[in-house]
């Protein structure tokens, strides 16, 4: 009886999440801006700007799928546990119980996600993202610790539904590895992800050394949005330095035998990205190309993204002291010895359970970089209107 108390009380709450998520969603307004949007596409002249179309199909799909139909369905989720209720009133039924807390944990985690999304007002958090390790240090320490935050992060996104493609890894001496690049795809990825661009300690007795004393290492998270069809620019020839080299790491039919790994360097800032996992050096060259303007792009203070505000096309010098690299400020620690903690330095948010964090938990630190980022910025208000 206590256990069907907690699911009727935790009903009342979400209901009232639901009923101020309809005043922010305005039903009435989506469904007279679809059939609006629909009329636009009709027209004879409508892809003659293939930027603004590809924009359109996004607003239609995003309002659709994201906003109308998905209010829809967690109303009718909602339902279905208040009958389930109605009904273990009556008489005692493990299985309805059962299957009345499944969806009530699904409900509870799919509004939660919309919760957090509702922080997401830049017009590029909706994008997928790369998303690059790399061991701060040479030394097995390190190497492993960029291999645990690899799994973290392929753990996070598998509980988010998102697809994870490996762009390029580069194995470490010992174990782990010296860095990794991931590709991964799904609406608001980077707008998530943004939040672990950083360094990441971690503090714990070391297993690679014989004096059993803590050891302390580091790893460098840099996160960067999937640039799509409306987002184009050149980047000069003269500017890269493109070579192409056998990769000696785990892989297809390829590996080890020809020259198919490519590596692009931006020559004005330095910046250097790999590809080694795709077919053939062509495939890998492209997919190298893509994460440079990505990380060009998102890059601070002098990234392409200002330039491209400005009307822009093409930039031909970015001066290298100009940039400011967000990935080597230290934003978080993992202390697994002598106790368990793992802190958020710029929030203060902490947790003590540090294996659940490591198994891909970390939405407690996301949204509350989140929340922090909309106040400091003062666009709160409009992402809660926009119910992102």
């Amino acid at each position: 009886m206590l256990e069907l108390l907690n699911i009727k009380r935790e009903v009342e709450r979400l209901s009232n999440i639901l009923t101020k998520a309809e005043g922010c969603l305005d039903l009435q307004y989506l469904t007279a801006r679809i059939k609006y949007l629909d009329q636009v596409i009709a027209q004879p002249n409508f892809w003659n700007n293939p930027a603004l179309a590809y924009q359109t199909l996004q607003e239609i799909e995003y309002s659709i799928f994201y906003k109308h139909q998905q209010y829809q369905r967690w109303c009718s989720i909602l339902e279905d546990i208040k009958a389930a209720l109605e009904l273990l009133e009556l008489s005692a039924d493990d299985q309805l119980l059962q299957e009345a807390q499944t969806n009530l944990t699904q409900l509870q985690q799919e509004l939660e996600t919309a919760e957090i999304r509702q922080l997401l007002s830049d017009p590029h958090d909706q994008k997928g993202a790369f998303l690059t390790i790399t061991a701060e240090v040479d030394g097995a320490d390190a190497e492993y610790w960029a291999y645990m935050l690899l799994r973290m992060y392929c753990k996070w996104g598998e509980s988010h539904s998102y697809k994870i493609l490996l762009v390029e890894e580069s194995c470490g001496d010992l174990a782990g590895i010296k860095s990794v690049t991931l590709e991964i795809i799904g609406r608001y990825a980077y707008g998530l992800l943004k939040s672990e661009q950083g360094t990441h300690r971690l503090i714990r007795i070391s297993p690679f050394s014989s004096n059993s004393k803590r050891h302390t290492c580091f790893a460098n998270v840099e996160v960067s949005p999937i640039l799509d069809e409306s987002i184009d620019f050149e980047i000069p020839e003269k500017d890269l330095e493109i070579t192409s080299f056998r990769y000696s790491g785990y892989g297809g039919q390829n590996a080890n035998k020809t020259e198919t790994a490519t590596r692009v360097v931006h020559i004005p800032t330095g910046i250097a990205v790999t590809s080694n996992n795709e077919r053939s050096q062509m495939q890998n060259k492209e997919k190298a190309l893509a994460i440079l303007k990505s990380k060009l792009f998102a890059m601070p203070t002098a990234g392409y993204a200002y330039a491209l505000a400005q009307g822009v096309q093409q930039v031909d010098e970015i001066k290298p002291q100009q940039i400011k690299y967000l990935s080597k400020k230290l934003i978080r620690e993992y202390i697994l010895h002598p106790y368990t903690k793992v802190k958020d330095l710029r929030t203060n948010v902490e947790t003590t359970v540090a294996t659940e964090v490591l198994d891909g938990k970390i939405d407690l630190f996301i949204k509350a970089y989140l929340q922090q980022l909309n106040l400091t910025t003062s666009v709160g208000k409009e992402a809660l209107d926009n119910f992102k």
